[in-house]
């Protein structure tokens, strides 16, 4: 590997980390709560840190597929890492442990949380806690590509930390990979902006406008209240956020073919999209009529409004909760458990599976028993976007999903006999996790957090948000002897 390269990129990503602190740090300056100092320092060493690792290596300007995969892995642990200074210095967070676990889980768009009172927390470490849901929602690094000299691997990178149903489907919006990303970015800003003034508008403040539109356009779940959403009580703050958790799931480029080139038949020519849409309709219509059926709200618009909330939330790996799921009845838990399965759309800023990986799968049966029983010499292709797929586009699909749910049942296992906690809370903790979604079953439920969780099993949830977040493989390989050899 060409460790020169590597330091070079990872000090831009420390200084792009640094240099990100200015905003909380005017946030820390307007409220005046005692937290301006821990910022500040924390930038200092960051960018200490990093300038050097820039300035020192900028001549080299190659990456190589394991470099990049590096960078990717390593670059996430490094920035998690130094970004819960802060925390510590001020004390709000005061164990390595804690603020790693918050950090990881802030970057990697999990909202899982270890604070027991996040009101008690200053507001411009509140506000640095939100950003990095929006500086991770989009792939941290994509960021960096933009910085990155021209021609140094950013491509690489870019897939490294991509969905493998992104690299499968090509999806691409400019042939630059610098224009792509920026172009990228100013969509998701985009959007960030839009939902601030939505929520401004129905009587939020500004501070909490843009925390929560951190929190829901990246998919993410940091709120700035003990109790989330359901701290407001406000049905025109839960059908803004449904939208934008909805929107922030979708495929990007979807975005830049509607606004900029007018292709809506892109929507209806899309597989996923329609899958998701699918989806969709299913949890929400099947969780509502549950709520409805069981008299669990009094209305049925409020059935609605919460079933929908409730499953858009976990569906789109967003995780956050208007009501303590946990008391609904036994088959709208079920529901929602299964919906933690799902996932957004590739190219989006959700985790997941995918809805993507379950159209090639299901594709795959549907082909397979065909085969097997009414045509065996027929010579059958599944189709994404009216094109047909590559075999080993299926073999990737299938891969992912048997890796998930073996991790999840491995992860579970272990949990339990770690943290000597029940079943469910184990499953669902690991799930919670992988799937980057936050909130889960058990004694890490909605109303919940993972505070109780030792220190072992802290990491080892923290090290599955990464692997979540990279979508399986790229945290996966480096542990393959093969990736170290020349």
């Amino acid at each position: 590997m060409r460790f020169s390269s590597i330091i070079h990129v990872l000090g831009i990503l420390l200084i792009v980390t640094g240099i990100s602190m200015v905003f909380p740090l005017i946030c820390s300056q307007i409220y005046n709560e005692g937290d301006q100092l821990p910022i500040l320092i924390s930038a200092v060493i960051i960018l200490a840190l990093g300038l050097p690792c820039w300035w020192f290596f900028r001549k080299n300007h190659e990456l190589g597929i394991k470099d990049s995969i590096f960078i990717t892995v390593f670059g996430w642990i490094l920035v998690s890492s130094l970004s819960g200074l802060p925390f510590m210095i001020h004390g709000s967070i005061p164990s390595f442990t804690d603020a790693f676990f918050e950090m990881m889980s802030g970057y990697t768009t999990t909202g899982a949380s270890i604070l027991t009172d996040i009101e008690s927390v200053p507001h411009g470490l509140l506000f640095w806690r939100s950003q990095t849901h929006l500086l991770g929602g989009m792939g941290f690094l994509t960021l960096t590509v933009i910085f990155m000299p021209h021609g140094m691997g950013g491509l690489r990178i870019f897939r490294a930390e991509s969905s493998p149903g992104q690299v499968m489907t090509k999806e691409k919006i400019r042939p630059r990979n610098r224009d792509t990303m920026v172009w990228l970015w100013a969509i998701y800003l985009g959007l960030n902006l839009l939902e601030t003034v939505l929520l401004c508008l129905g009587g939020m403040s500004l501070f909490d406008s843009l925390c929560h539109s951190f929190g829901t356009v990246s998919t993410s779940g940091y709120s700035t209240m003990n109790a989330g959403i359901g701290f407001y009580d406000n049905a025109y703050f839960d059908w803004v956020i449904i939208l934008f958790m909805f929107l922030g799931a979708m495929s990007f480029v979807l975005f830049y073919q509607i606004l900029f080139k007018g292709d809506w038949e892109s929507l209806a020519a899309n597989t996923e999209f329609r899958w998701y849409i699918g989806f969709m309709l299913f949890f929400c219509g099947t969780v509502t009529w549950i709520l409805w059926k069981e008299g669990t709200y009094s209305s049925l618009t409020d059935c609605i409004r919460y079933a929908t909330f409730q499953t858009t939330s976990l569906l789109t790996t967003t995780g956050f909760a208007t009501a303590d799921y946990e008391k609904w009845p036994q088959a709208a838990q079920m529901f929602l458990y299964a919906v933690c399965f799902v996932g957004g759309c590739t190219g989006s800023t959700s985790s997941g599976i995918k809805a993507v990986h379950y159209a090639i799968i299901c594709k795959y049966m549907s082909v397979s028993v065909k085969k097997l029983f009414f045509q065996p010499m027929s010579v059958v292709s599944i189709r994404l976007n009216q094109r047909p797929v590559d075999s080993s586009i299926v073999d990737l699909a299938l891969c992912l999903f048997i890796i998930n749910i073996f991790m999840v049942l491995a992860g579970g296992c272990f949990m339990v006999l770690v943290d000597d906690m029940d079943y469910v809370t184990g499953m669902s903790s690991v799930i919670a996790s992988l799937m980057n979604i936050g909130p889960g079953f058990g004694t890490i439920g909605p109303s919940e957090n993972y505070a109780h969780i030792s220190e072992v099993g802290k990491w080892f949830l923290a090290w599955n948000m990464l692997v979540g977040r990279l979508e399986m493989f790229s945290a996966l390989v480096i542990f393959y002897p093969s990736f170290w050899k020349k």
